[in-house]
């Protein structure tokens, strides 16, 4: 419980750790202590604290107009779309902006069922695709822990992992879309086999079924490449984005096949806050920080150097790619995340009690995963 709460709801389990300055990959707290961070804020931090070019430009702009809505041009919103559009697979090239990665989701399955006139949308077991009324029917679970609406807004079908019969059974001329996160990030980084995403994309072709990609935690550049469809070879009709997507502004996108977008029509969508000038400009710092800075081959080669030398008890498997990790523990992964923390080293859990989840920013270095090696070493040997 927070030392300062009088009246904050609190609905999340908190760490003994209070930040109150970052820098690079490292937190402090009010006496100075620094910790390791690996876990991001979520995935949201993606250039780590501090960052020169992001704060700047976040400066800049906040001097110059703190915000206006949508119902003005401004180049900053259009600049940003440009450069999210062309980081995008190719044919993704409408970009529609939103506050957050629940709010982009919510809008993808929206559209795919405004589109086809129809009425099912098939989830994967596991899932987690946000807390709002659609978001939350197609997350795995919600219904029986925490899912407050009396019933769901179009009909879901959830499917076994990697389970291409029930794929083929459950994909049908009623299915408006197929949604996946191509790793699963809450389940623990968890990820699906080239062969059952390349027949999802083939059975949604099969039934003119929409397929969309939930890259709320795999996009931006988090998995060495632009995005998860790039990472499997495919391309999805909508992609959602958000964490990483403006390194620690609350922002989110749905980007979209241009014939989808010629469909929708004036009014069709809507948003307050999304594609604000300080999101914006931060977008377009991130992008190009991502490319200019060779952050996607940093995390290829750290990535690999944590495969290979960090599967020290009490880990004893890692799943994943690129930044979006899962450390399968022996321990249970709540356990050895406390343990961490008491060494400087931050982490976090998944769904799974037995993986322990890393969704490091992007600058991290191989100095950084010998802290955790040695940590983890440390203890095995207590």
């Amino acid at each position: 419980m927070s030392k300062y709460n009088a009246h904050l709801q609190e609905v999340y389990p908190v760490l003994p750790f209070e930040p109150v300055k970052g820098d690079g990959v490292f937190l402090k707290d009010e006496k100075n202590k620094k910790v390791l961070d690996l876990y991001g804020g979520h995935a949201v931090t993606c250039l780590g604290y501090n960052h020169k070019k992001l704060i700047t430009a976040i400066t800049n702009q906040a001097k110059n107009l703190l915000f206006q809505s949508n119902a003005v041009i401004m180049k900053s919103r259009d600049d940003a779309a440009t450069k999210l559009a062309e980081f995008s697979p190719k044919n993704l090239n409408k970009v529609f902006f939103v506050n957050s990665g629940a709010e982009a989701n919510e809008n993808a399955i929206r559209i795919a069922l405004q589109l086809t006139g129809r009425k099912k949308i098939i989830a994967i077991e596991n899932a987690f695709h946000g807390r709002t009324a659609a978001a939350g029917a197609v997350t795995w679970g919600s219904q029986k822990k925490w899912y407050g609406f009396p019933s769901t807004p179009m009909k879901v079908e959830f499917i076994p992992r990697n389970d291409i019969d029930s794929l083929k059974k459950a994909v049908d001329k009623d299915t408006a879309a197929v949604i996946i996160e191509p790793i699963q990030g809450v389940a623990g980084a968890y990820k699906f086999s080239n062969e059952f995403i390349n027949s999802i994309q083939h059975q949604c072709k099969k039934n003119k079924t929409l397929l969309i990609f939930d890259e709320v935690q795999t996009g931006m550049g988090r998995l060495g490449v632009p995005f998860g469809a790039d990472y499997f070879q495919v391309t999805p009709d909508l992609l959602t984005v958000a964490k990483s997507l403006a390194g620690g502004l609350p922002c989110g996108a749905v980007i979209m096949k241009e014939k989808i977008i010629k469909n929708l029509g004036a009014g069709s969508l809507g948003t307050t806050f999304g594609g604000g000038p300080l999101s914006s400009v931060a977008i377009s710092a991130v992008i190009d920080t991502i490319i200019d800075d060779n952050l996607m081959d940093n995390i290829n080669s750290v990535s690999k150097y944590l495969f290979s030398t960090c599967k020290i008890d009490p880990v004893i498997d890692i799943q994943g790619a690129g930044f979006l990790i899962g450390l399968k523990t022996k321990i249970p992964a709540n356990v050895l995340r406390d343990k961490l923390l008491k060494k400087n080293i931050m982490t976090g859990t998944s769904s799974d009690p037995n993986i322990l989840r890393l969704l490091p920013p992007y600058i991290l270095e191989k100095s950084h995963i010998e802290i955790l090696s040695s940590a983890l070493k440390e203890i095995n040997n207590e």
